[in-house]
């Protein structure tokens, strides 16, 4: 077996599929980019046969990304395999993943199958992807609740027909690690051609267990890819966490002995576009890249970093990047500066007219906050490329007035369409009352079901960054603004949250 470990990141896909989570085809691409960057071995960029949006997100990643793999999901059927290879056909390397559900659950009450029928299932569609490209991945869905009998003999079948990686996903974080090494050790000690595909982990979080069991998979079962999602996005409970398995990996391959070829000083970078760009808050105690992971606030444990780092710290803060987020600009700095410091944090803007954009916003935030952090420029090139002209929603102004003992009152300017219409209500608060402005006029009807608010530095004049969660009609959106003044933050997430429900874009449920 090889001592490399293959890092497939499906942040774009699994991550995506978290309530809220869902992104534009320029944030994805921006997302990808800094994966290529992270030197990601695989990137999967999304379900192509979800919508024709993801469809265009998957292709624009495959013509962009260079170095890694780009790989998109599909269901055991000759539809979804046959769209997921016309989106990766401007890849330099593509892969299909193709999948079907395996467990006696999930078989008799989801798909309504027989394992005969199941078993024919995934060998057809491996023969059919196999036609199509060259590297083919078969996940079991549900895997660790299969039974191994059946396990083995298909993917004894589907490596017969050429897939070149088997995923075991453990798609309900239900297994424990030692159960779910030695089950994936079983597998391939029982299957004869084992040795022919590449076995991949693909593990949630629901018991808190995905990066352990990803981890076991690999030292007890064998594996050799682990499936992760930066910040550990994903459904309900999240996916195995990127930058913990990585690090885990790093710092203690003294115990595995196995390599990943992750350049690891982006993590932080990477870290925070994720979490700017889908709302997602990474909570401060969070494993290598929370606020707190590098701090130490006990006395003793001061007094020993003082003395040697090592003493309490495992692993360098700048190997994970929090080197490089310090200040480094504000109103003076050039335009080449700020072209410099978007490169150095994965973002490219497509055009002159773009940067020069980007720049004008940059300067208009310097004469309001003389510091400017890597965080702030994230969301300020996040905010507006989350934005396009199709957009029926857009900020313009808003004033407000609250004082002790009165009911603050806001008039919020936006356009609708392109038309510039006035919205002017009460509120409990004047965040209350400046959404409700926006709300008189544009009546949605959808629910508030999230509203919070992130300081994206660490000072008075810090930026806000706020999330707001809508639900209407069956959809769950994140709205995210940022500004240093937290009432236009607010007004900004709620028309960018009414943005994503005016999308008509559809996406089909996958778990792999």
């Amino acid at each position: 077996m090889s001592d490399k470990i293959i890092i497939f990141d499906t942040t774009l896909r699994d991550g995506e599929q978290s309530p809220g989570a869902s992104m534009t085809r320029d944030e994805k691409l921006r997302i990808a980019r800094q994966r290529e960057r992270l030197k990601v071995d695989v990137i999967e960029a999304g379900f192509a046969a979800s919508s024709n949006g993801d469809f265009e997100a998957v292709q624009a990643i495959a013509n962009a990304i260079k170095d890694s793999t780009v790989c998109s999901l599909a269901r055991a059927n000759d539809r979804d395999i046959a769209r997921s290879a016309e989106a990766l056909k401007g890849a330099n390397r593509a892969r299909i993943h193709t999948f079907i559900a395996t467990s006696p659950l999930h078989m008799e009450k989801k798909l309504r199958m027989t394992p005969d029928q199941v078993f024919e299932q995934a060998v057809q569609s491996v023969r059919f992807a196999r036609n199509l490209c060259a590297d083919i991945e078969f996940s079991a869905e549900d895997g660790s609740r299969s039974e191994i009998d059946f396990l083995c003999r298909v993917f004894e079948a589907v490596i017969r027909e050429g897939a070149t990686t088997i995923n075991v996903p453990d798609t309900v974080g239900y297994a424990v690690p030692e159960q779910y090494g030695e089950f994936i050790r079983s597998l391939r000690e029982r299957i004869p051609n084992s040795d022919k595909a590449i076995w991949s982990v693909h593990c949630h979080n629901d018991l808190g267990m995905a990066v352990a069991n990803s981890l076991a998979g690999v030292k007890i079962g064998g594996a050799r890819q682990i499936e992760c999602a930066i910040n550990g996005l994903g459904e309900r409970a999240g996916n195995c966490s990127f930058e913990e398995v990585v690090m885990s990996l790093k710092t203690r391959r003294d115990f595995f002995g196995l390599d990943v070829g992750i350049d690891t000083q982006h993590i932080v970078a990477a870290s925070r576009m994720v979490s700017q760009t889908t709302g997602f808050v990474i909570q401060p105690n969070k494993a290598v890249v929370g606020a707190n992971a590098f701090a130490h606030a006990s006395g003793i444990h001061q007094d020993g970093v003082l003395k040697a780092r090592d003493t309490y710290e495992i692993m360098r803060a700048e190997d994970v990047g929090w080197s490089a987020n310090k200040i480094v600009l504000g109103k003076l700095s050039g335009r080449n500066a700020f072209k410099q410091r978007l490169q150095e944090l994965g973002v490219e803007l497509q055009s002159e007219a773009e940067i020069n954009a980007a720049f004008t916003r940059f300067k208009d935030l310097a004469d309001r906050k003389s510091e400017i952090f890597d965080e702030d420029i994230l969301a300020l090139v996040s905010g507006e490329a989350s934005g396009s002209s199709e957009e029926t929603y857009g900020f313009v102004s808003l004033a407000q007035h609250s004082e002790t003992g009165e009911r603050p009152q806001a008039r919020v300017v936006f356009t609708v369409a392109g038309h510039e219409v006035h919205g002017q209500s009460d509120g409990n608060g004047p965040v209350d009352a400046s959404l409700k402005a926006i709300e008189s006029h544009v009546k949605s009807g959808a629910e508030m079901v999230l509203y919070s608010v992130n300081a994206i530095s660490g000072s008075t004049e810090s930026q806000g960054e706020v999330t707001v969660r809508l639900q209407n009609a069956g959809r769950v959106v994140n709205g995210v603004g940022a500004d240093p003044d937290i009432v236009v933050a607010s007004a900004k997430a709620y028309l960018s949250a009414l943005n994503k429900l005016q999308s008509k874009a559809e996406r089909v449920a996958a778990q792999g």
